[in-house]
């Protein structure tokens, strides 16, 4: 199972990789294994400020559906449009082609409370 280096993980196992002003967020490969073949994503926060742990959107897959929480706040500035059309991309790529929304940090400070890969294979067990 990958859990690449350069990438902060939640307990609720979404990943966000800060990129100069603007931050990716996904769903860790874990995650998506839980969750099983992914139909649908959801994201209708747009343009909104969240605060950290506040849910930004869903992801239904064939057995369930889950929500997807903020790792920091911010603003959501974009929804990877592509999922649309193509949601398995969680589940073929979901740290690259498969990440779900980019936000503007409100406090990178926030980004100190999450977990490195290590801390998250120690808590999946990897």
């Amino acid at each position: 199972m990958q859990i690449p280096e350069n990438l902060k993980y939640t307990e609720d196992h979404e990943w966000i990789r800060v990129e100069d002003d603007m931050a990716f967020i996904g769903i860790t490969e874990y995650a998506q294994g839980e969750l099983g073949d992914i139909v649908f994503v959801e994201v209708e926060t747009v343009g909104e400020t969240l605060a950290k742990g506040e849910s930004f959107g869903t992801i239904e897959a064939v057995k369930t559906v889950s929500d997807m929480f903020m790792p920091v706040g911010g603003e959501i500035v974009a929804f990877n449009e592509t999922l649309g059309s193509a949601p398995e991309l969680l589940n073929k790529d979901p740290y690259g082609e498969g990440w779900v929304i980019s936000i503007r940090i409100d406090n990178p400070e926030e980004l100190d409370d999450l977990l490195s890969a290590e801390d998250y294979g120690n808590l999946i067990g990897a």
